[in-house]
């Protein structure tokens, strides 16, 4: 038996997520028939995260354990012709250590969510971006972010059906940069709650765009309640970019 590691990338809009579905096609169940198709084996795929309906992947990291002789190069060849038309791509496959997992061995997850902040419609990124169309201060979403960023208690910022035993999280980096007409928040942490980026930035919006002032991002964080909560980001916007694991350099994960 081989662990292969995988590199993923994908565009989640005709997915219902990674994980594999009973109601909808997902990215797990892409790969894993493509891999069933081309070991006759029953594969199973173990990703560094998960994401969300229409949340999509730059570089994902995963892993497969398969018993049939091949090569790395072969296998990430065979898979991306297997998967064809879904819009995944394996773009590096390695062999690794069986006691090392994709998940369970990650020690970081960095995330880009992108906002085209711009009165035009989107006629190339549609459904790659949030579109705002009034002008949005990204200064001011900055400097509340930065109230974010530590260890706390994101009870507020967690979906009602979040599976984590405990809402206490490290957020290591949120850092909010205006990039030409898009705004483009960085979120890094070991690990996130369910909707934990996507309701954090829908708050940062709402400071952007004056509805909220920025202490009050401070304050939906004191209560601990969801119905504190002012908005959730939509899903289309947000990018899995890096999965951090111990031989990386974790120091440079926020250059």
């Amino acid at each position: 038996m081989t662990r292969f590691a995988l590199t993923i990338e994908f565009d989640g809009t005709p997915f219902m997520g990674l994980q594999r579905q009973p109601h909808g096609p997902s990215v797990q169940q892409s790969l894993e028939d493509a891999a069933a198709a081309i070991t006759g084996e029953d594969v199973t795929l173990f990703s560094a995260g998960r994401t969300d309906s229409g949340v999509h992947a730059l570089a994902m990291r995963s892993h497969m354990d398969i018993e049939k002789d091949l090569t790395p190069f072969r296998l990430m060849e065979a898979l991306n012709a297997k998967m064809r038309p879904d819009p995944i791509a394996v773009t590096h496959c390695e062999v690794v250590d069986e006691e090392w997992h994709a998940r369970f061995s990650c020690i970081g997850r960095r995330y880009l969510y992108r906002i085209a902040n711009r009165r035009a419609p989107m006629a190339l990124d549609k459904d790659r971006v949030w579109h705002v169309a009034n002008q949005l201060d990204h200064e001011a979403m900055h400097r509340a972010a930065q109230t974010l960023v530590g260890r706390h208690d994101f009870t507020t910022f967690r979906s009602a059906h979040c599976q984590a035993k405990d809402p206490v999280k490290t957020l290591d980096r949120l850092d909010v940069e205006r990039v030409g007409s898009e705004i483009h928040i960085h979120a890094a942490a070991r690990s996130f709650l369910h909707h934990q980026v996507r309701s954090m930035i829908g708050c940062l919006k709402l400071v952007g765009a004056g509805t909220w002032p920025e202490s009050r991002v401070a304050e939906a964080l004191a209560a601990c309640d969801r119905q504190e909560l002012g908005l959730n980001a939509p899903p289309t916007g947000l990018y899995f970019v890096e999965a951090i694991y111990p031989e990386d350099a974790y120091d440079n994960a926020g250059a």
